[in-house]
């Protein structure tokens, strides 16, 4: 029930119709929706309205793949949450995963992330490299990749892919996410201001592309995969620079003016990827559509909502907004569990 999972209910059901999908959410996004026209969810057969560190073997039962996208999301989160970020992010992953295997599931999908990679490099970062963790996001996600090698047999496959940083339309949006935010903010406001001096470097990837990617983990034939596999999730031709993402927004969006902060610190978030591997074993699902592509559709879909204003960068959209919102109202308590629980 957050960003990408009703694009990945859709993915799914499009491919298999009789597939039987169970989602497990405590609801904290449900309201995000940019149209009240349909039910974002509305490919899920079952859905388990409970916290995840509450997940036990009764909710596994009858599962034959899962796919874990439960997190604290992203850097201001980890930021303001970092003991629940760990807790949610890196221990209850581990138990869940070590759950399924005793419940016979079959297949373990973990949503990990290219920031793990952290800093710039002269070539494209590889499986094969150092990770250097920057954040308490990042770090949670090598975390929960170490503590799951071992648990993987011929009966229990693993895969941890580490995508590239996620865009594009979603029925329940973010506009936290850089392209979605530069996008909104030419149609909004006019303006795209790129807080760094616009060299940092950050592979992208569509969040139907994701979810086709998450499709081929948990149900695609994989006899020639390692029984466990860590691989980076994207395409080569998605590496861009900051300021390159916007100029690509503008080249859509008619008299935009776009702000570079020239005297801002180096940003040592910076790093390109290489996505060879996944081309290597899921050849048919490596992604084909373009950049331009996902701009027009998050164009379109942020137009036609009625729910996003100039004034969206303290709206509930973006996730860390939302949380302080839930909070501050008496719904949830510090630690993101409600209070009448």
């Amino acid at each position: 029930m957050g960003y990408i999972g009703p694009v990945l209910g859709g993915v799914l059901k499009k491919n298999i119709p009789k597939l039987n999908l169970t989602g497990y959410d405590r609801g904290f996004f449900i309201p995000n929706t940019v149209n009240d026209k349909y039910i974002a969810d509305r490919y899920y057969d079952k859905q388990i309205f409970k916290d995840i560190r509450d997940i036990c073997e009764d909710d596994l039962e009858g599962i034959d793949s899962v796919i874990c996208l439960a997190a604290i999301s992203n850097d201001p989160m980890g930021n303001k949450f970092e003991q629940i970020t760990h807790e949610i992010n890196e221990k209850m992953c581990i138990k869940l995963a070590t759950l399924s295997k005793n419940c016979g599931v079959s297949r373990f999908v973990f949503a990990s992330s290219c920031s793990v990679y952290g800093a710039a490099s002269d070539y494209d970062k590889t499986e094969e490299d150092d990770v250097n963790p920057l954040t308490a996001y990042a770090k949670s996600k090598i975390n929960v990749e170490k503590n799951l090698k071992g648990l993987e047999s011929p009966q229990f496959k693993i895969k941890c892919l580490r995508f590239a940083t996620a865009c594009g339309a979603s029925p329940r949006l973010r506009l936290d996410l850089v392209l979605n935010d530069f996008v909104t903010s030419a149609l909004k406001i006019g303006v795209i201001d790129i807080l760094s001096d616009g060299t940092p470097w950050r592979p992208l990837i569509d969040v139907e592309d994701m979810s086709l990617a998450m499709y081929w983990a948990a149900i695609e034939n994989d006899k020639d995969v390692p029984n466990y596999l860590i691989m980076n999730v994207g395409c080569n031709e998605w590496n861009f620079q900051v300021k390159q993402l916007a100029e690509l927004v503008a080249q859509q969006i008619p008299n935009v003016l776009i702000n570079i902060n020239h005297s801002a610190p180096p940003d040592k978030r910076s790093y390109r990827v290489s996505f060879s591997l996944f081309k290597k074993y899921a050849p048919n699902f490596y992604p084909q559509r373009t950049i331009q592509s996902t701009i027009k559709n998050l164009i379109y879909e942020i137009t036609n909502s009625n729910k996003i204003d100039k004034d969206f960068r303290n709206s509930s959209y973006l996730r860390l907004n939302q949380l302080n919102q839930l909070i501050d109202s008496g719904v949830i308590n510090s630690k993101l569990r409600f209070e009448d629980v």
